[in-house]
C-alpha cells in the first residue's frame, strides 16, 4: 500500500477529512486535479455544528484570526432569522469558503501534509484489500480506503456508476462577489412588485478594508444558460431594477450562474470507497448548506476510517456513514427545496405562493419557530440514527461544550478520541478497558455521564448498558 486513504478533492470536505485523517494518525495522501487552489470565495459562511466541530479540533480560534469574519444573521428563504434565535454559543460566521480553503491548506502543510495537484483521478479498481487510483499524469497509487471529496461532477462518482437521483436544473439564478456603493448594511433580501429580487450577505473585506458582499440577483428573465458569462452590465441592470439608482455596483470580482439542479447519491459507501462532499449532494447554495453539510460528512467519516485503519473499528461501524449522512443530505436537501418555492425564485408573483409566504413569515416570528428554523440551518438539529434516542434527548445529537472546570469538552475532544464522562467516578473499571481509545473524564463535575464519540456526537448517556455502547460504538476492548 502507498498509503491508507486516498481523499480525491482538496476543496473543503476533502481538506476537512485529511485533517481528521492526520489527527487519527492515519497515513493519507490529498489529491486535486487543479494545478493550484482556487482564489474565488464561493461558499460564503459556516453555521454552528461546523463552528463547534473545528472548536473540538483547536482549529477555531486560529481560522477566526485570518480576517475579518463576522457574526451574522441566517435566515430561511429569505425570512431573517435573528441572532437571538439561535440558542448555541456560535452563532453563524461570515467566513468565505476560499478562506477556508487557505487555512487548510496551510495547516495540513505544517503537520506534513501536501495536496498533491495535477494529479487528475481516470479510473480507480477495487478489490477485498484495497483500491487502486490511476491518475492522468500517469501516477498510480495504491491504498487501503478512497474517498471522493471531488465536486457535483465528481469522475469517483462516474467510475463507480453510482446512482445520483434528483432533479436536473431547470433555472439559473446569478451568483456574485462585488463591492457595492449605496447599501443599507442591514439589506439582505429584497423583493420588487414584478418578481426580481436580489439577496445580499457580508464576505468580510479585501485587502484595503473595503466591504465585499455576495449578490444573488433572480426573478423573470433571469435565467439564462450557465455557459452565458455574466456581465457588468447584466449586474447593474440587474441592481437598478431592484434597488433603482440607490445602490449601485463599484466592484465585479466574480459572477456565476448556478441552477436549482438537487441530487442525492443512493449510497454513501460502495466497499472500500465513499461518497463526500458535493460528490454525495447537490442543491441550491443556500445558507452555505452544501459546503457545511460536506464539511460534516467529513467529520463523521473520518474517525471511522481511522478506526478501521487501526484495527479497533467495530462490525458495521462504516456503514453507519451512509445511515447517518444519507439522511441528513436528503433533510437538507428538502429545506432547500422549500425555500426556493417560498422565495419564488423565478419571479412569478403567483397568488398561492405569496400567500404561503405570508402565512409561513408569520409563523417565522413565533420564538419556537425561530429556534427550529435556526436549528434547521444552523446544523444543530441533526440527530443520528442510534441505540438510546427513545430513552434519552442527548443521545443522537452533538454534546455540549460543558465546562468541567479542568477544561471544556470540546478541549477533550482535540486528541480526536472518544470521551466517557463519568462525574460520579463510578465507570473506571470498565473504562480502562478501552482506554486506548476513550478518555475518562468530568470526575466530580456537574453533569450526567454521557460517552461522546470522536466527532462530538454523544452515544450513550445515563446510567445503565454502558458496556454494549462501548462495544457498538468503540470495538472489543484490548
Amino acid at each position: 500500500m502507498d498509503t491508507d486513504v486516498i481523499v480525491v478533492g482538496a476543496g473543503p470536505t476533502g481538506m476537512t477529512l485529511a485533517n481528521e485523517l492526520l489527527t487519527a494518525g492515519v497515513s493519507t495522501v490529498l489529491v486535486d486535479k487543479l494545478s493550484q487552489r482556487s482564489d474565488l470565495s464561493k461558499a460564503g459562511g459556516m453555521q454552528s455544528r461546523t463552528l463547534g466541530a473545528l472548536d473540538q479540533r483547536g482549529l477555531l480560534e486560529p481560522l477566526l484570526a485570518t480576517g475579518d469574519h463576522p457574526v451574522t444573521t441566517g435566515h430561511f428563504a429569505g425570512i431573517p432569522l435573528p441572532l437571538h434565535s439561535n440558542p448555541h454559543h456560535l452563532p453563524w460566521r461570515a467566513v468565505p469558503q476560499v478562506v477556508i480553503e487557505g487555512f487548510f491548506e496551510q495547516h495540513l502543510a505544517a503537520h506534513g501534509l501536501h495536496a498533491r495537484r495535477d494529479h487528475e483521478l481516470v479510473d480507480l479498481a477495487q478489490d477485498d484489500d484495497g483500491v487502486t487510483a490511476t491518475f492522468a499524469n500517469g501516477a498510480i497509487l495504491r491504498s487501503r480506503y478512497l474517498v471522493a471529496a471531488d465536486g457535483a461532477h465528481s469522475t469517483v462518482r462516474s467510475r463507480l456508476r453510482a446512482g445520483f437521483p434528483g432533479r436536473p436544473g431547470t433555472l439559473t439564478i446569478i451568483a456574485a462577489d462585488v463591492r457595492l456603493g449605496g447599501v443599507d448594511p442591514s439589506t439582505s433580501h429584497t423583493w420588487n412588485e414584478d418578481g426580481h429580487w436580489a439577496a445580499l450577505f457580508p464576505l468580510g473585506t479585501d485587502p484595503q478594508g473595503r466591504q465585499l458582499r455576495r449578490l444573488v440577483l433572480g426573478g423573470p428573465g433571469q435565467s439564462l444558460p450557465r455557459e452565458i458569462p455574466v456581465t457588468e452590465d447584466e449586474i447593474r441592470h440587474g441592481l437598478s431594477t431592484v434597488f433603482g439608482t440607490r445602490v449601485h455596483l463599484l466592484e465585479l470580482r466574480y459572477a456565476r450562474r448556478i441552477t436549482n439542479a438537487s441530487r442525492q447519491v443512493e449510497q454513501y459507501r460502495y466497499g472500500r470507497v465513499f461518497l463526500a462532499g458535493d460528490a454525495a449532494h447537490v442543491h441550491l447554495p443556500l445558507g452555505a448548506q452544501g459546503m457545511n453539510t460536506g464539511m460534516q460528512d467529513a467529520l463523521n467519516l473520518g474517525w471511522k476510517l481511522g478506526a478501521a485503519v487501526h484495527g479497533w473499528a467495530p462490525k458495521n461501524l462504516l456503514d453507519t456513514y451512509h445511515a447517518e449522512r444519507h439522511p441528513a443530505g436528503a433533510a437538507v436537501l428538502r429545506n432547500v427545496r422549500a425555500q426556493s418555492l417560498l422565495m419564488d425564485w423565478t419571479g412569478t408573483r403567483d397568488p398561492d405562493v405569496l400567500a404561503a409566504r405570508e402565512i409561513f413569515m408569520s409563523m417565522a416570528q413565533l420564538p419556537d419557530g425561530q429556534r427550529y428554523l435556526a436549528d434547521l440551518m444552523s446544523g444543530m438539529a441533526i440527530r443520528y440514527p442510534m441505540p438510546g434516542t427513545e430513552t434519552h434527548p442527548l443521545v443522537g445529537r452533538p454534546a455540549p461544550d460543558l465546562d468541567l472546570g479542568s477544561a471544556r469538552v470540546h478541549e477533550l475532544l482535540r486528541s480526536a478520541r472518544g470521551i466517557l464522562l463519568d462525574p460520579a467516578d463510578t465507570f473506571g473499571k470498565i473504562a480502562d478497558r478501552w482506554s486506548d481509545r476513550v478518555d475518562r473524564a468530568g470526575q466530580g463535575a456537574d453533569t450526567e455521564p454521557m460517552l461522546i464519540r470522536p466527532d462530538g456526537y454523544v452515544c450513550w448517556a445515563g446510567a445503565d448498558d454502558l458496556e454494549p455502547a462501548l462495544d457498538r460504538w468503540f470495538g472489543e476492548p484490548r
